[in-house]
């Protein structure tokens, strides 16, 4: 190969590699419990007040339980010409006893998560689906120009008086 050819190439390779500075920075959704804050938790001394001046506030409470706190964060990033990629997801479970101190720190990650299948069909709901026609001519008799809208067919409807 000559030179110019080597050059072109290492350009190319050059070009190529730079395409990821260009990539959007990651993204945290959710609320991100940092280690270090985490340290500062002391299973049978912290409170609830403690928690959330230190972590600040879950992200949900359990929904049986209130005294379980979660924090659930999840840092994303967006891939060139795709959805979001994942690049972590975790969560922090925190445990209080009936006075509100803290018994316990349980951490998940993506690992620790189950595959779930999604059904992809629809409960029918009779009488919800109506025909071109009948939408178009469902209102036919029904238009009452001194009262508005008469009721419909069966109805039940108090009756009015007219004078």
């Amino acid at each position: 190969m000559r030179a110019s050819a080597h050059r072109l190439l290492l350009i190319g390779c050059l070009a190529l590699s730079s395409c990821g500075w260009l990539a959007p920075p990651p993204t945290v959704r959710g609320n991100k419990v940092d280690a270090d804050q985490l340290k500062e938790l002391v299973p049978g001394t912290s409170t609830k007040a403690d928690v959330t001046a230190v972590i600040g506030s879950p992200t949900a409470v359990a929904t049986f339980d209130d005294n379980k706190w979660l924090y659930i964060s999840e840092v994303t990033q967006q891939r060139v010409a795709q959805t979001l990629g994942e690049l972590d997801q975790n969560v922090v479970i925190l445990s209080f006893d009936d006075k509100g101190v803290l018994k316990s720190v349980d951490k998940r990650t993506k690992e620790d998560s189950l595959p779930v299948t999604v059904i992809a069909r629809k409960t029918p709901s009779p009488g919800t689906e109506a025909s071109f026609f009948q939408q178009l001519l469902g209102n036919i008799g029904r238009y009452n120009p001194t009262g508005g809208m008469m009721p419909a067919a069966g109805g039940g409807g108090a009756p009015t008086m007219t004078q």
